[in-house]
């Protein structure tokens, strides 16, 4: 990688000390890291890196960067969004250059906003570095696109559940229900058997095609399709584990020819 970097004319910025980048992981293939992830990698002094951030991906940070967890994992010990904040900010006034590593996308359900006030809060120089998020990178990886021409001209992105842990009430579930064709929500696992009743109780059909996509774009991605009504009850008949994405919507049909992952190891 190193070698065609310099086959190229890239100018990369400089990760100067003092300061926080804010990096986008991909969500887990180490191939879908960005080059300007990859410089950032190579440059820290010390990696701030969450619970998802693939094994692979972290053995590319330089040799001297020290790397620590900042991993939150629901039902486990892990630190405090504030605390972590604070982490960052206390490290780039030690005059390093502190990366922090998020899995996906650090600005789609990433907590990456709240990161980057508090560094600015602090005065704290920072720049992000977006990634793949998993609702675009992790249904490629299944064969399903997150849009066709025939099936969608509209996606929304949910999350799974709120601050509170449980399935956001704030939601307006008979409006994505009824007027958005391709649903994709985020961390629906512990949730899954609520979020497809309330899917169902808004209007959304029983019949209609979904899958449920686990680690995503990694050795160990699994994908179930079902129809909505059935798709938690064949998820609860299988040893699955986070992250995990539910799909909604007529994309889900285009697996069955366009799995090209296959046979494949991510």
């Amino acid at each position: 990688m190193e070698q065609l970097i310099r086959q190229f004319p890239l100018s990369f910025p400089t990760f100067q000390r003092g300061q926080v980048w804010l990096v986008g992981a991909g969500p887990g293939d180490p191939g879908l890291l960005s080059l300007l992830a990859l410089h950032a990698l190579r440059s820290a002094d010390v990696v701030i890196h969450d619970a998802l951030v693939d094994r692979r991906i972290l053995t590319l940070a330089g040799a001297d960067a020290r790397l620590e967890s900042a991993g939150k994992r629901g039902g486990r010990p892990s630190p405090s969004q504030p605390d972590i904040s604070r982490r960052l900010v206390a490290l780039a006034r030690q005059n390093l250059r502190v990366l922090r590593l998020k899995g996906g996308d650090p600005f789609v359900f990433g907590r990456g906003a709240e990161e980057a006030c508090a560094l600015a809060e602090a005065g704290v120089g920072f720049r992000v570095v977006p990634g793949i998020t998993a609702g675009i990178g992790g249904l490629a990886y299944a064969g399903i696109p997150a849009t066709a021409r025939d099936a969608n001209s509209a996606i929304a992105f949910i999350t799974g559940h709120d601050a509170s842990g449980q399935v956001p009430d704030g939601l307006d579930w008979p409006a994505l229900a009824r007027s958005v064709p391709v649903l994709v929500v985020y961390m629906a696992l512990t949730h899954l058997d609520e979020i497809t009743l309330r899917l169902i109780r808004a209007g959304r059909p029983a019949q209609e095609p979904a899958a449920l996509i686990c680690c995503a774009t990694t050795p160990d991605q699994v994908v179930l399709t079902a129809p909505l009504a059935e798709i938690a009850a064949l998820a609860a008949g299988r040893s699955l584990k986070p992250p995990a994405m539910l799909v909604v919507g007529r994309v889900v049909n285009y697996r069955a020819t366009l799995n090209w992952l296959a046979g494949e190891t991510p």
